[in-house]
């Protein structure tokens, strides 16, 4: 049975005009989803239009939407959950809730978002499914947005690998969309994880893509672009990953191929070159060997094998647990930086994670 605070959580989500940025400042500083809803309806200077009897249509609202749920087998993952994905909570502007089909641990999981167009050339399908596959050998999760052409063929090329791939979609989990992607869903449903930031019977409309984007690139350590025109969406995904101190690559067309020419644009203006797998494991700081499918399990680095940043982190956890804020202060690493390290260090089991921070191992 869900606890108050998921479904304050969930109610919180809902609120017209407040939005996330403004609805997690709100509960941070206040203490939480339940303070948030009761202060929104004692003060009135917090959201003029926001009224006291809100609050309880909201509650209730958020009561039907976890029986639902519960029907329809999906679950949730709310900001001050310990499950919720590091690398997300990081981000300026992170989902309050994650409605969920699938293996939640699947999230703290090391991840590399794949995107591109929709309307992909036989090239770009085949290189993102190469790449599909060849992450998660590696170890990694393959992040990506179900959608036709470039989408759809990183998860693809991932479950072809036995591998966890992960698909983000911009509408309700009770949509499938587009509806040609029916058994795709179901099989990354079971092997990895299909989430939503939007209630069930939330319709794809197009506003709601660029949100989504965010949460495709906060989930990963970096986002590669396999082939996008100028206008392509999957540009708006890079640039988030940029704005959230991520790493971004670029794979390489046809001089004259239209379909190449945003991601051209974004070799010319710094983003890395992507001529295999290897490149973006370098750039990343993966230091794994070629890993079996996921039923095995996903090879770490050598206890001895550590980085620079992996052993700053590691001095600073050596006699008290922190929590990632303080290690981003106290490391002088940027936040990608720290949660990279940290899920390396995790999955080594250097470290294990308690409460809303870390503590070492041994």
């Amino acid at each position: 049975m869900a606890t108050p605070s998921v479904r304050d959580w969930l109610a919180l989500s809902c609120i017209a005009g407040l939005g996330p940025v403004r609805a997690l400042r709100l509960a941070r500083s206040l203490g939480g989803a339940t303070a948030a809803l009761s202060a929104l309806g004692r003060e009135a200077t917090l959201l003029p239009e926001f009224r006291l009897r809100q609050a309880d249509e909201a509650r209730r609202w958020a009561d039907g939407e976890l029986a639902r749920a519960a029907a329809g087998g999906m679950t949730f993952v709310c900001w001050d959950d310990e499950g919720y994905p590091p690398l997300l909570r990081e981000i300026h502007d992170p989902p309050l809730v994650l409605w969920l089909r699938g293996d939640a641990a699947c999230l703290a999981r090391p991840a590399v978002a794949v995107v591109g167009s929709r309307a992909a050339s036989d090239y770009g399908r085949r290189v993102a499914r190469e790449l599909g596959r060849e992450l998660v050998r590696r170890g990694l999760v393959v992040v990506s947005g179900l959608a036709l052409g470039i989408d759809a063929e990183a998860h693809r090329g991932a479950l072809a690998a036995g591998g966890v791939t992960v698909g983000v979609l911009g509408c309700g989990l009770d949509v499938v969309y587009p509806p040609i992607h029916g058994s795709l869903y179901q099989e990354l449903a079971i092997s990895g994880a299909v989430l939503s930031e939007y209630p069930p019977d939330t319709s794809p409309e197009p506003f709601r893509f660029p949100a989504r984007n965010r949460i495709v690139s906060g989930l990963s350590l970096g986002t590669v672009v396999v082939e996008a025109g100028q206008r392509s969406g999957a540009l708006i995904t890079a640039r988030l990953a940029l704005e959230q101190g991520r790493e971004v690559f670029a794979v390489p067309g046809r001089i004259d191929s239209h379909k190449s020419s945003g991601t051209h644009r974004l070799l010319q203006d710094g983003a890395k070159l992507v001529q295999s797998v290897d490149d973006i494991c370098e750039e990343i700081g993966w230091r794994t060997q070629a890993s079996a499918p996921r039923t095995e399990a996903v090879p770490a680095p050598a206890a001895s094998a550590v980085g620079d940043e992996e052993q700053r982190l590691l001095d600073i956890l050596a006699d008290r647990a922190c929590e990632v804020d303080e290690l981003v202060r106290t490391s002088g690493l940027d936040a990608a930086t720290v949660g990279g390290a940290l899920l390396r260090l995790e999955l080594a089991g250097r470290i294990r994670q308690v409460g809303r921070g870390y503590e070492r191992v041994g």
